[in-house]
């Protein structure tokens, strides 16, 4: 465990020194179209992935990505970690997130949010502030964005009893686009709000696409069936892997539903 310390130390160390770097080489795109910004966080994604691979001994696989529909969608993931808020942005041409609004205050990393027209959420501003986001965000899908969203709303520990919100039906709705739910098993991995980093398989799984024109109810019901039954399974065969390389389970004890 002392060299999954260290490793861990290593990584975050070079994780945010890698942000850095990333941010300063973004500087000459503000004056160019979002899409070149794009390119950047793009391959700040990939290597911080790679990063996490080569230092901790942390590999990643994807399933399903043949799966992902082109142009305007809904991209519905499962949230245990900060890892898919970044992870998943290279798979998409034009990627959207909705962000917290004390965000844009961060020098660089903040302007960078507006330049590439995310969508600011005043989380003070109550309902005015969620109404217009939920203006604005399908506006953003139908002119061609993938918004990759996190239904629940906030990273949820893994084993915690699932808690979807509506606001993503709403979207849904009023986008008229397809949706794809995304499973991982990325809390063993990069726990929230633990300063650890473990080895062992992380993996993103795409799941079927879900066609523009449901209900909001049978919408939500479905993500929700779909994500968490594919995530428990993915979960599962993690705490396998993992039992095997230490002889039990590292890190926080798991939530009982």
């Amino acid at each position: 465990m002392v060299s999954i310390f260290l490793r861990s130390l290593a990584y975050n160390v070079l994780f945010y020194a890698l942000l850095v770097f990333w941010m300063l080489i973004a500087i000459p795109t503000f004056p160019m179209p979002p899409r070149a910004f794009m390119v950047i966080a793009k391959a700040w994604s990939r290597s911080s992935v790679w990063l996490m691979r080569v230092i901790c001994n942390t590999k990643v696989e994807y399933r399903g990505l043949e799966k992902i529909p082109k142009g305007p969608l809904i991209v519905a993931s499962k949230h245990q970690s900060m890892w898919e808020t970044f992870a998943l942005l290279q798979f998409f041409d034009a990627p959207l997130f909705i962000y917290k609004r004390e965000l844009a205050w961060i020098p660089f990393f903040g302007w960078y949010l507006m330049k590439s027209k995310m969508i600011g959420v005043d989380r003070d501003g109550g309902m005015r502030s969620l109404m217009q986001m939920a203006r604005r965000a399908p506006k953003e899908i139908r002119g061609g964005r993938q918004l990759i969203i996190f239904p629940e709303g906030t990273r949820r520990p893994v084993g915690a009893p699932p808690d979807y919100m509506t606001g993503v039906g709403q979207i849904y709705v009023s986008s008229g686009v397809p949706c794809i739910p995304v499973a991982l098993n990325s809390g063993l991995f990069w726990p929230r709000r633990n300063f650890m980093r473990y080895p062992g398989t992380l993996v993103v799984e795409f799941l079927d696409p879900l066609p523009a024109g449901l209900t909001r109810k049978d919408f939500i019901a479905r993500i929700r069936t779909g994500i968490e039954d594919a995530t428990d399974r993915l979960v599962e065969a993690a705490r396998q892997e993992q039992a095997q390389l230490f002889g039990r389970v590292p890190g926080p004890k798991p939530l009982k539903a």
